[in-house]
């Protein structure tokens, strides 16, 4: 393997390391560089970000998820046909979930399995030299990650940067960098995060933005110069992750899937490799009352935002009575947004609750807000999509919506946490329909 990578990462969320990662991809892009994209961790939204900038797929790598194995796999096919990889990391760059080192989802574990540099943003907002001592600090924290260099982002003034860059370059760290401060550089968020790339209106003005703040402000030559080869396994990263590393086993053959801003929440790695096993996936739109096609022979239903929508969901007649249609012959599973669906009812942020499918006993309430955030481990309950009676599916929850009815169906596996915890049984299932909240990212390895 001859590509090379580097990863951009910061020492907390909200330090703009998304903002600073779209804008190296798409100034390296506009150079005519092939440039490819990665997410750390469980996140749908910075990925479809990165597709936009880059006009090529982005895929997550998630070190307490994924066996190394697909980890390799899913890195080498990305790198495959570019001239660089740039993975974007998640929280701080240390920051994971309790357990074994190199199984925690931090971003450091990434760097260390594929043995790249870090390039680290920093949010300097609120300091001056003492961004120094932040830097030697997280240079000299794991031997195993190198930080290669920093870009500095939020700069007040040419005073402030004078101070900072100083300081940081006496460690011998260059920085690559300096972002001023800038209004009109943010994305807009809402509570998942951020609001989706297929929903801006101007993302292709928002990208032209970002590629001029690289150009003018960030040394991109230098970024090129910082990366270097990825150190993964080439005996496993030629080969389908599909086949030969574990992910999910396709749902079916011919798989619907609901695709449209209510449900938009699907990992590219799992397309892929339900592609990869000979599956063809066919999308269709709740959103604009269309049923599952029927010459497919099951239907995914992804999470999203149906909260939002849930009128018009409710009011999707030919949707709804397809999709129960389906559910007689074919079976049908629902994540998260998906799962709400497929209930009885979906109570908005006003209180009104909506009619939805039916299919399951539950009901759910986007009113009563909770935050459920982390990673799962599901072990199934019975013979499904995800898998066999047994299967143990590695996942994550993030959601604010809440049961207001567990309902009756039986449930369809038992949910660790990420310490391995128990967390009780979750989810339903009733004839061949099945959903819970957890999204799944792959099955564990044997």
């Amino acid at each position: 393997m001859t590509a090379r990578g580097l990863i951009i990462a910061a020492p907390h969320s909200g330090a703009g390391k998304t903002t600073v990662t779209l804008a190296i991809l798409a100034a390296l892009r506009r150079r005519g560089i092939a440039v490819r994209a990665a997410k750390a961790g469980p996140d749908y939204i910075d990925p479809a970000f990165h597709a936009a900038a880059i006009g090529a797929p982005s895929v997550n790598l998630d070190s307490w998820a994924m066996p190394n194995a697909l980890l390799d796999a899913l890195a080498g096919q990305a790198a495959e046909r570019g001239d660089i990889l740039i993975i974007e990391g998640v929280m701080g760059l240390f920051d994971g979930a309790p357990g074994t080192a190199g199984r925690r989802g931090a971003t450091a574990e990434l760097a260390a399995h594929f043995g790249l540099p870090v390039v680290l943003v920093l949010d300097v907002s609120r300091q001056a030299q003492s961004a120094a001592a932040l830097v030697r600090g997280f240079a000299a924290h794991d031997p195993a990650v190198r930080i290669t260099g920093v870009i500095l982002n939020r700069v007040a003034s040419e005073r402030h940067r004078v101070l900072v860059a100083d300081a940081i370059e006496a460690l011998g760290i260059p920085v690559l960098g300096a972002v001023p401060r800038e209004a009109e550089l943010a994305l807009p968020e809402r509570h998942l995060g951020l609001v989706q790339a297929g929903e801006h209106a101007d993302l292709d003005r928002l990208i032209n933005r970002l590629v001029a703040t690289a150009q003018n402000h960030i040394d991109l030559n230098a970024i090129l110069i910082a990366a270097a080869a990825l150190a993964i396994d080439s005996r496993v990263s030629n080969k389908s992750p599909a086949s030969k590393s574990p992910a999910l086993p396709p749902p079916g053959q011919r798989i619907a899937l609901a695709s449209d801003r209510a449900f938009s929440f699907v990992y590219p790695h799992l397309m892929s490799a339900w592609r990869s096993a000979g599956a063809d996936i066919i999308p269709f739109s709740p959103l604009h009352d269309e049923p599952p096609p029927e010459r497919a022979d099951s239907c995914w239903l992804p999470g999203g935002y149906p909260e939002l929508h849930a009128e018009k969901l409710a009011a999707a007649d030919r949707f709804l009575s397809g999709l129960r249609d389906f559910a007689q012959t074919r079976p049908v599973h629902g994540e998260c947004g998906g799962y709400m669906v497929l209930g009885q009812s979906l109570e908005d942020a006003s209180g009104k609750a909506h009619a939805m499918a039916g299919l399951l006993g539950h009901s759910t309430s986007f009113a009563k807000r909770k935050l459920h955030l982390g990673y799962r481990t599901a072990r199934l309950l019975a013979d499904g999509v995800l898998g066999g009676k047994g299967t143990i599916v590695r996942g994550h929850e993030f959601h604010y919506a809440t049961l207001t009815s567990a309902g009756d169906d039986e449930t369809l596996a038992e949910l660790y946490d990420g310490e391995d915890k128990p967390l009780g049984k979750a989810g339903g299932r009733r004839g061949r329909v099945s959903g819970a909240f957890f999204h799944a990212i792959a099955a564990a390895a044997d």
